[in-house]
């Protein structure tokens, strides 16, 4: 399959890169790209940890295509997590991952409400992060966490 050339920005770094048409913007990341914050879950994009920022929101990379990001900037938890910012602090004192499963799409849907919404409710808060599903902790130390993070 003839392989399209793309540009964009990750992480703060312009890229170039062939993608086939058929590959998905998990793949690329992930496997070509070395960037490992995004996972294969479901493949489905009901589960959210493939999450990723795409021009500032957040995607299901397992649904995209690779050659769509053509233009764009992807920011992953790496970039967000080069320097633990308040919510990230609020998420760890409160132990709000055991696992690790969720904390990608659950952190990068997290900033992105609270890039959009300095003072989000709580029932803004738990639509944020409705796509992203949790096996260990429940919601409650996820949202509680949020919540403390807007008030700083």
């Amino acid at each position: 399959m003839k392989k399209v050339p793309i540009e964009f920005k990750l992480n703060g770094v312009k890229r170039r890169f062939e993608a086939a048409p058929n590959d998905t913007l998990l793949e690329m990341l992930r496997d070509r790209l070395g960037i490992k914050s995004p996972k294969t879950g479901c493949d489905r994009g009901d589960c959210g940890t493939c999450t990723v920022l795409l021009d500032g929101r957040t995607v299901r990379a397992c649904l995209v295509l690779a050659p769509e990001a053509d233009g764009c900037e992807i920011e992953t938890l790496e970039n967000i997590s080069k320097k633990p910012s308040p919510l990230q602090k609020e998420f760890s004192k409160r132990n709000s991952f055991q696992c690790g499963f969720c904390a990608p799409g659950v952190v990068l849907s997290a900033t992105e409400l609270l890039r959009k919404h300095k003072k989000p409710t709580r029932p803004e808060i738990q639509e944020a992060i409705a796509g992203n599903l949790c096996r260990c902790t429940g919601y409650s130390p996820i949202i509680e966490a949020i919540e403390a993070a807007s008030k700083k």
